[in-house]
């Protein structure tokens, strides 16, 4: 149901079973562990209906604040960049999805190359995001998109 890399860490990963509280299953054994600190990338897929849209965040992957004894999974807490805040608004304005992939191990530019081979839009969000030229950026991604499949 959810699976996280235990390459994320250099610490050795728990296993530990929680409750699973829903699907009438056995409560699953889990791997548990925080992950490391350092860059990374949070990516979501979304339909724009006539295209595919992929989002990137670019993040700190950071300590968490205090423990999180009942958290039953793996975690990794991160800051956005450029801002809580203006990342926030650009993630929603591009539409993405609540499922995402956090990685560090796989730089922006192998989602700009994969972006271009597959033929789908990239929206980056990074550290010289702003809310405003995010925005043009969607609407010129969106005139682009319907002109090269034709009126």
């Amino acid at each position: 149901m959810l699976e996280v890399c235990p390459s994320l860490t250099s610490a050795t990963p728990t296993l530990e079973i929680h409750a699973l509280g829903i699907g009438d299953r056995e409560d699953p054994v889990r791997l548990r562990f925080t992950a490391d600190p350092g860059p990374g990338i949070v990516v979501a897929m979304s339909d724009m209906r006539e295209r595919f849209r992929l989002i990137a965040n670019v993040v700190d992957i950071v300590e968490p604040d205090e423990q999180l004894p009942a958290l039953p999974v793996a975690c990794a807490v991160w800051e956005p960049r450029p801002d809580f805040q203006t990342s926030a608004a650009c993630w929603l304005t591009a539409g993405a999805a609540h499922h995402t992939v956090m990685t560090q191990a796989v730089p922006l530019e192998v989602f700009r190359d994969f972006a271009d081979i597959a033929g789908i839009e990239l929206a980056e969000i990074d550290a010289q995001t702003t809310v405003r030229e995010f925005g043009k950026e969607l609407r010129l991604g969106q005139v682009y998109y319907r002109m090269a499949q034709g009126l």
